[in-house]
């Protein structure tokens, strides 16, 4: 989208969101907004939202965030650039469109890369995560802090995976990204890119069997309907990150930049631990709904078939070494 269109969108629609963020802006010296593609009430948005309400009281009333979720800012790559430009302060998105600007973000996007959503989550708040920090930096975008975009994992309507050699011959819908795609083939099934609002009918009609997503998604989008059988391999345990326009920063303080980050960090347990109850209820939902989630698989089979995947996408010194890096994380 041209730069100057979407700037000139977003103040309009600033101004014709009307009496309450006029008034918002009047109650603070300070007013942040933040965007999200997340839907009202999801622990992305309820996590920012705390932050807000932290970062108000500790200001004595100085600093407000006030959340736009739903994609009312724009869509996810829309409100990326809106943010890097300070058009939009911050910003709540998934790792996968910074694949192309950040590097280090795909090794992190790679399937299998992280044993578990604890391992991910010690790999992101240490020195790794830091050292990726750094890289959104050169894209003016200071991180606060990395959330859980929760655990990808295979479902569909034929039978339970227990075994790479169930998913012969399958066909998967996969997001629209060569990664997947490479991944599917590596593991001996179809890979088919299709948008996620025809993958309900398309599994139904018989077009693909089945499709891959985190159990919230498998949920709320009905697909557990369609697809009964879930298998929990976690092949893609997705980071998110919560960061600030550099522009915006800026303008911050020393002090109120050190509040910033200090309340950004303190929101990420608060987001694990909304995720971790929507998990919960989601699983609960779709087993009570029919589904059968196959647990307990063996992963390593899974793991050693993305050898090629790796050696197509991990090919520098560079990345070689975040990858062991990553894979050495206790």
């Amino acid at each position: 989208m041209n730069m100057k269109l979407t700037r000139t969108l977003l103040i309009c629609g600033t101004i014709l969101a009307g009496g309450a963020s006029a008034a918002f802006a009047a109650d603070c010296e300070v007013q942040l907004r933040s965007a999200d593609t997340h839907p009202d009430g999801y622990p992305t948005v309820e996590a920012v939202r705390w932050l807000g309400t932290q970062l108000k009281e500790r200001s004595q009333g100085r600093i407000c965030v006030e959340v736009f979720p739903a994609s009312a800012l724009g869509e996810e790559k829309d409100a990326i650039e809106q943010t890097q430009f300070g058009v939009i302060d911050m910003v709540r998105a998934s790792f996968g469109p910074f694949n192309n600007l950040v590097p280090e973000t795909q090794i992190v996007s790679l399937p299998y890369i992280f044993r578990s959503a604890d391992h991910m989550h010690k790999v992101m708040d240490g020195p790794i995560g830091d050292q990726i920090a750094e890289g959104f930096a050169k894209h003016d975008l200071v991180v606060l802090g990395y959330y859980d975009g929760g655990a990808r994992s295979f479902y569909n309507s034929q039978k339970p995976i227990k075994e790479v050699a169930d998913l012969k011959g399958m066909k998967f819908r996969v997001m629209q990204s060569d990664v997947f795609v490479d991944m599917m083939s590596a593991l001996g099934a179809n890979a088919t890119p299709m948008p996620y609002g025809e993958v309900y009918s398309s599994i139904q009609t018989g077009v693909i069997d089945g499709a891959e997503n985190n159990q919230p998604s498998y949920d709320t989008s009905g697909h557990a309907e369609v697809a009964k059988y879930y298998t929990l391999d976690e092949h893609l345990i997705m980071p998110e990150v919560l960061a600030v326009s550099k522009l915006s920063w800026e303008k911050l303080s020393p002090e109120d930049q050190a509040l910033l980050k200090e309340v950004g960090q303190e929101s990420v347990p608060v987001m694990r631990d909304l995720w971790n109850k929507k998990v919960a209820e989601s699983e609960a939902a779709v087993v009570k709904a029919g589904a059968e989630i196959t647990r307990d698989i063996d992963k390593q089979p899974f793991i050693d078939a993305m050898a090629p995947v790796y050696e197509k996408y991990v090919a520098t010194p560079e990345a070689k070494d975040l990858v062991a890096k990553i894979q050495a994380t206790e």
